[in-house]
């Protein structure tokens, strides 16, 4: 269990540097949408979907997936800055529509992310089975 929360700390501060590293530098665009959050979210996504498949094929193990799962993709992923991004640009009326436009291209991006995550995992030879 200990071993658990290690492996999620040390995932959650590499994941946090890394989501720091993509808003510095990924630029926000010019109309106020939040390139930078979008980007980190999605790229978050996609090797979520990737270190999920690579454990259901037992590729990985289940620590290493608790690490980067939960972790580091927790860390790099951002659901209080996805949210707060929207907000901010509703505040201006002419953000409304962008805000929207921003909410629903990141659901729908962010779902096809993870299923093109679970199918790259997927690929290749799974690891034999070691169960006998």
């Amino acid at each position: 269990m200990l071993n658990m929360i290690i492996l999620v700390f040390v995932g959650g501060a590499f994941g946090a540097m890394c989501r720091e590293f993509v808003m510095l530098s990924v630029p926000r665009l010019a109309d106020g949408f939040p390139m930078d959050i979008f980007v980190a979210n999605i790229v978050a996504a996609f090797l979520l979907g990737v270190a999920t498949s690579l454990f259901k094929s037992n590729r990985i193990n289940q620590y290493v997936h608790v690490m980067v799962g939960t972790g580091i993709m927790g860390g790099l992923s951002t659901f209080s800055s996805f949210v707060f991004g929207a907000v901010e640009m509703m505040k201006d009326p002419a953000g409304v529509f962008v805000s929207i436009c921003y909410l629903v291209i990141s659901l729908v991006i962010g779902f096809a992310a993870v299923e093109l995550g679970l199918l790259a995992g997927a690929r290749g030879t799974p690891a034999p089975d070691t169960s006998q």
